[in-house]
């Protein structure tokens, strides 16, 4: 915050004190008093009133600090990360604005591969309102759907669009991405809308250099998507119609709803024929691009106390990825079979097996105000390997104080056991200015 004075301010007196100051004075009366008083008032209704406007940009740097323990040699590796993010959200007139949104993560080791630096264009697009319910976006668009915490079937634009997990936070990933270059268009009306756009094809492979704005990543091929959702009663189902080059149609739902006053569960399903997801990460080696019906879904539970505690509770089913016999069969097969395999569904954020719970709970303002704290927790079905994090962050006016710790555990080669890093902390201070 800047200072604009070069002192204490003066002290000021209210306006009731002031009629009283001068009612007392020598010479005064009720009736001078009662002048005073209504004079003082009508001061006050004609003052003007300031209202400062919103400012275009939010930004804010951020540095952390952390280790973690190596599965494989034992050793402690120290991590340290210094992340710039900026968003700049501007109205050019009452109809159009303009928005972009852009973070440069720099970290010690690499963050992937050989890449110290990497930057995530997030969105960059122009946004009209061509009626008052008639909406276009033209841009590098982070589009996110679907209603489950942990894992989202009918997040169809999530393959390829992180470029630095600096977190494994469910919020983290869904918001430090970068977006697909695509034209939107959305017709709103009371209680739903209709939503639809198109992602073209601009490059078909992707750049892997840090600085590089990679649109093969996320604009590898054609796409589109039709999104309708309508409010009914106390529920809010969505549908979804997805189109991808040379692959079948996929039907998306998404549904919440109040089960009490403080309950709520949903369902995010989606579902369709395609490839399996070992042909698709391994085309030489599983070459039958053969599709067979897939569902995927995530089905959950989010309780909400009065001490802004919530809780919730998924269970993610993945009809796409392997069963318990055909994942013991990969992971006691050729290690760059099985490597290809991970890597496709690291990019892909898909699920490598078929079952997994998902754990999720916040508590806003715990213990002492500003403080909240977050936990997860994720047990694999098919392996039984697991994975949890904790987080302590707290508010400071502009400055935020965090502390992150992660743990996984499996045996080897499994979901959660084949990760480098058997546990690890972080320490991150981040500013906003």
């Amino acid at each position: 915050m800047k200072n604009t004075g070069s002192g204490s301010p003066p002290p000021q007196t209210s306006l009731p004190a002031l009629g009283l100051i001068i009612a007392l004075l020598p010479g005064a009366g009720p009736v001078a008093a009662q002048d005073a008083e209504l004079d003082a008032l009508q001061l006050a209704d004609t003052a003007p009133t300031e209202v400062q406007a919103p400012s275009d940009w939010r930004r804010f740097v951020e540095a952390g600090l952390g280790a973690s323990h190596l599965r494989s040699s034992g050793d402690t590796r120290s991590t340290r990360r210094l992340s710039l993010d900026i968003q700049y959200d501007h109205a050019l007139n009452h109809d159009w604005r303009v928005l972009v949104a852009d973070r440069l993560d720099l970290g010690q080791p690499a963050l992937r591969g050989r890449e110290h630096a990497i930057n995530t264009l997030k969105e960059a697009y122009l946004s009209g309102r061509l009626q008052p319910d008639t909406l276009v976006d033209l841009g590098r668009i982070n589009v996110r759907n679907g209603v489950a915490l942990g894992y989202n079937p009918t997040d169809y634009f999530r393959a390829g669009a992180v470029r630095a997990a600096v977190s494994i936070s469910p919020a983290s990933l869904k918001e430090n991405r970068q977006g697909s270059v695509m034209l939107r268009g959305q017709q709103l009306w009371a209680g739903g809308a209709l939503s639809a756009l198109f992602s073209p094809g601009l490059a078909r492979q992707a750049e892997p250099e840090g600085l590089n704005p990679d649109l093969g990543a996320t604009n590898r091929q054609h796409r589109g998507l039709l999104a309708l959702s309508q409010k009914v009663g106390g529920f809010t189902p969505q549908l979804l119609v997805y189109q991808e080059e040379s692959l079948p149609t996929q039907f998306g739902f998404n549904l919440t709803g109040l089960v009490t006053d403080a309950t709520v569960a949903y369902l995010e399903s989606s579902a369709g024929r395609s490839p399996s997801q070992l042909s698709q990460s391994l085309p030489a080696f599983a070459p039958c691009r053969c599709s067979a019906w897939h569902n995927r879904l995530s089905a959950g539970l989010t309780h909400t106390t009065a001490h802004k505690l919530s809780l919730s509770a998924e269970y993610h089913h993945n009809g796409g990825g392997l069963d318990a016999d055909d994942w013991r069969q990969l992971r006691q097969g050729p290690p760059a079979v099985y490597a290809a395999y991970r890597q496709w569904a690291a990019t892909a954020q898909e699920m490598p097996t078929r079952r997994a719970v998902f754990l999720h709970g916040v508590w806003q303002d715990a213990l002492i105000p500003r403080l909240d704290l977050s936990a997860m927790h994720t047990l694999d079905l098919t392996d039984r390997s697991q994975r949890s994090w904790l987080e302590a962050r707290y508010h400071q006016g502009s400055v935020d104080y965090a502390v992150q710790w992660q743990a996984h555990s499996g045996r080897p080669t499994s979901v959660f056991g084949a990760l480098p890093d058997k546990h690890g902390w972080q320490l991150s201070l981040r500013y906003y200015f």
